[in-house]
């Protein structure tokens, strides 16, 4: 499923417009990349979890040149199913 099809998915359930669709759609990602941003977790009971883990620095192989390399430290998103969800598939 991609993009348009969840705004006239969420459209068709609802029985609102798809403009109206996908303006909730925008306002649930932007609330949840804001919380990710400040380093909080999203948390929605029966379906999952979104946080932000610290992946660290490591050192890895380039495959065609097999040449070592260096990948620096970051911050990674991360979605955990939750129990109902596990569950339910």
């Amino acid at each position: 499923m991609n993009r348009k099809e969840l705004v006239d998915a969420l459209a068709s359930k609802t029985g609102h417009s798809r403009k109206d669709s996908d303006a909730f759609l925008n306002a649930f990602l932007t609330a949840v990349k804001g919380q990710l941003k400040k380093g909080d977790s999203v948390n929605l009971v029966g379906f999952g979890s979104f946080k932000v883990v610290n992946r660290p620095a490591r050192d890895a192989r380039n495959p065609r040149t097999g040449e070592k390399i260096r990948i620096p430290a970051r911050k990674a998103p991360v979605f955990r199913a939750g129990k109902a969800l596990k569950e339910m598939l």
